[in-house]
């Protein structure tokens, strides 16, 4: 089982979360804050980032499984209408 911790909606940009049992992960949600990154062609551009942290327990969840998670996560979150296709 997998929960959602976030301290974001708080200001917190980055944390830690504990797993309780019976969860095997949680999954530390941060608050978005932008950034100057560049674009495709090398042009600064504004954009919101956030950090996620995943916590696991490797009796139950093999991390393998962990960075699939970590990986779908980050698509969904890069381009969320990708959820409603």
């Amino acid at each position: 089982m997998y929960s959602i911790s976030n301290l974001g909606m708080f200001g917190i940009t980055h944390f830690s979360a504990v797993i309780n049992p019976p969860q095997a992960c949680i999954l530390a949600v941060g608050a978005g804050i932008p950034r100057v990154v560049s674009d495709s062609s090398d042009q600064p551009t504004k954009a919101t980032m956030l950090e996620a942290t995943l916590s696991m327990d490797s009796r139950a969840v093999d991390a393998f499984v962990a960075e699939e998670f970590l990986t779908s996560f980050k698509q969904f979150i890069e381009d969320p209408t990708s959820m409603i296709i």
